[in-house]
């Protein structure tokens, strides 16, 4: 599966978005064939899509998600019955 982050560079985002990118990529190294960051024409944009679907939207969220809930909305679009461990733990 593949993840695109649609990220606003005039907002600075890249760095975050790299920093999300490395940890999907981690997390998920063999579940994944590839993640792009793809930079945004639209202002305030940062979206994740896995393949063409539409997973996160900061915007519809209301801000950036934590690295827990970012790799939970991953892991139920790529690979649902994966354990995260510890990022599973309530």
């Amino acid at each position: 599966m593949k993840i695109t982050i649609i990220y606003c560079p005039k907002c600075g985002w890249l760095l975050r978005s790299a920093w999300m990118a490395q940890e999907l990529l981690t997390t998920f190294g063999s579940e994944l064939s590839e993640v792009s960051l793809k930079p945004s024409l639209v202002g305030g944009v940062f979206q994740i899509y896995a393949d063409s679907q539409l997973i996160f939207d900061r915007k519809t969220y209301g801000g950036f998600p934590e690295p827990k809930t970012l790799k939970q909305i991953v892991r139920d679009a790529v690979s649902p019955d994966m354990n995260l461990g510890h990022a599973d733990v309530k």
